[in-house]
């Protein structure tokens, strides 16, 4: 929320602090029910799945909303690009293949963190499609889908997941008495 504020984007600013405190409660209540995994190979097919439907909706909506010329906005300055299908197709096939590889590597333990983290993501996800359909672009006349901001969304979730994974590992190494048992 602070982000949005200080940045210039204070119409975001109220629905950041709801929507991320739900993102927060939403990747705590699942990984709290962390399951007991009864195979390995049960939990390797369930991130293949995970990563399969992830990796596909990035490349849908990035092919079917931000392929062919793009203009970026940074600050003032406006810039235009040529994005191809191909970059959107194979950035959803990384990222499946980066979701898989991680459920078969990582244990199920971790991998439960990673899908409750995702989920959470989704909400995040979910949240700012519905604050902009319904309140931001009605309100400032913009034509442009709510639908549009989505792989922007999803690469935040990735981003942050990227982040917040391996320095929740640290913190539970150094401070094992806060990871929940």
């Amino acid at each position: 929320m602070l982000a949005d504020l200080l940045l210039g984007f204070p119409h975001y600013a109220p629905a950041t602090l709801i929507i991320k405190a739900c993102e927060g409660a939403v990747v705590g209540a699942i990984k709290k029910r962390n399951p007991k995994v009864s195979s390995r190979l049960h939990w390797k097919f369930f991130t293949l799945i995970l990563g399969i439907i992830i990796g596909f909706l990035l490349g849908w909506v990035g092919t079917a909303y931000y392929s062919g010329e793009v203009e970026l906005t940074l600050g003032s300055s406006i810039f235009m690009l040529y994005v191809p299908a191909e970059f959107w197709i194979f950035l959803g096939v990384i990222t499946a293949l980066s979701i898989a590889a991680l459920g078969f590597l990582a244990g199920p333990e971790f991998g439960w963190t990673v899908f409750s983290v995702i989920s959470g993501g989704f909400i995040m996800v979910l949240g700012y499609f519905l604050y902009q359909l319904f309140l931001i672009y009605p309100l400032f006349n913009i034509e442009v889908a709510a639908i549009a901001e989505i792989p922007v969304n999803i690469g935040q979730m990735i981003i942050g997941a990227i982040v917040a994974l391996p320095i929740a590992k640290i913190v539970w190494r150094a401070l094992p008495y806060l990871k929940e048992k």
